[in-house]
């Protein structure tokens, strides 16, 4: 028997207006990688509007990690999100402490001129 291509080869040989169709493409399966990941946790999709700079640069950055922009984003967002709890729990640990002044030896504190390393400059900021 004929196969389609076949036909429409013949078909458009005679004079058929119908496009003639590429050869069918091989595709290769025999070896295929699949990379199987277990997810620790749940994760929620989210649909995220970026201006176009910001999201070619997410792309680029994106590529250079080589994971997807949704993985990359996540991965900043909880980068940024861990960032926020240490600082939040050192300021919590600053505030509980006991007020005290935070000098050696009985020193007098230093001047606003000597914390700005302003000594001799005569500027009145």
């Amino acid at each position: 028997g004929l196969s389609s291509w076949d036909v429409l080869t013949v078909a458009a040989a005679l004079g058929a207006r119908a496009p003639v169709p590429r050869p069918p493409r091989v595709i290769d399966t025999v070896l295929v990688y699949h990379e199987l990941r277990v997810m620790a946790r749940k994760l929620k999709n989210v649909t995220v509007t970026l201006d176009e700079d910001a999201a070619r640069w997410a792309r680029v950055e994106a590529a250079k990690r080589d994971t997807s922009v949704s993985r990359f984003l996540g991965e900043l967002l909880r980068e940024r999100m861990v960032q926020g709890d240490d600082y939040r729990a050192a300021r919590d640990r600053y505030f509980a402490q006991e007020p005290r002044i935070h000098r050696r030896d009985g020193r007098p504190l230093p001047t606003r001129d000597e914390l700005h390393h302003r000594e001799g400059r005569g500027d009145a900021r």
